[in-house]
């Protein structure tokens, strides 16, 4: 769509110059008419109108394309709240009838794995509605945020110690987005994690650091990490798009993003929260 869409551009500006050229040379040379400015105030009056048709061809296909995104988006977010609130009601349901440890330890993780989906719910909601509006800025106490976060994630990865030293700071930003980087730093540093994973999670001062003792990473890994796409070990699911958002948002947020690691012995990244607005 878009290739045809850039030759199409291309082809109409070509022909146009070719045009203008021609015309005025055919004006200026062939009927000898000697007005130059009266030629060229034409000319610019005709160029203002093709560069509206330009701009017509350029816009209009990606117009009509992210419109037919959004509603797509609407669509499948409209979708995605019924099997949520089915999963929900019936876990609910669940919880009553179950007794055992083994049987509510799993079923606990279902409603983690429920909670996140529909975080996810939320953060497409908040995206759609992001291309509108304004992020929310809000005040967050990070400890407490933290600590909620971590409860959740705990659930879901009760196969990893997570060791913490929380102290109280406030900040104004955006909560949604905030939460996708916490939620992303987390999850790297327990895939990359070696057995038995051990997360520590640090706020002191306004400065977040969050350390696995998972694989590191060398001088050249750590150039490229918040490269989009990029992953420095294709054995681990994901897209390698996590980092790039957690950059993005800090970039945007004035939140300073720092990365220590040594290869083979661990991993930390560091978010120093002390130049946004308290």
């Amino acid at each position: 769509m878009f290739r045809e869409v850039r030759l199409s551009i291309i082809l109409f500006y070509v022909i146009t110059v070719m045009l203008f050229v021609v015309g005025f040379y055919y004006v200026n040379t062939i009927l000898a008419y000697s007005n130059v400015t009266f030629i060229l105030l034409v000319m610019l009056l005709l160029s203002i109108v093709m560069a509206v048709m330009i701009a017509t061809l350029s816009i209009d296909p990606l117009k009509d394309h992210f419109e037919k995104l959004e509603h797509f988006s609407k669509e499948t977010l409209h979708e995605l709240n019924l099997p949520i609130s089915t999963i929900h009601a019936n876990t609910s349901m669940l919880r009553k009838t179950l007794d055992d440890a083994k049987s509510l330890k799993r079923l606990e993780r279902i409603e983690g794995a429920c909670i996140l989906l529909h975080e996810r719910y939320s953060e497409l909601d908040y995206l759609i509605k992001k291309q509108m509006h304004k992020e929310t800025i809000e005040t967050v106490e990070l400890s407490a945020f933290l600590q909620s976060r971590l409860r959740l994630l705990g659930s879901l990865y009760d196969h990893v110690d997570f060791s913490t030293h929380l102290n109280d700071y406030d900040v104004k930003l955006d909560r949604m987005g905030l939460q996708k980087v916490i939620d992303n730093l987390i999850d790297n540093a327990v895939k990359y994690s070696n057995a038995p994973v051990c997360v520590e999670v640090s706020l002191e001062h306004g400065i977040l650091r969050i350390t696995d003792n998972g694989r590191g990473m060398d001088e050249m890994e750590l150039i490229r990490i918040f490269d989009r796409y990029y992953q420095n070990d294709a054995t681990v699911s994901g897209y390698g798009i996590g980092l790039a958002l957690v950059k993005n948002y800090c970039d945007r947020h004035r939140i300073k993003l720092h990365v220590k690691s040594i290869k083979g012995e661990g991993t930390t990244m560091i978010l120093d929260f002390q130049g946004v607005e308290q």
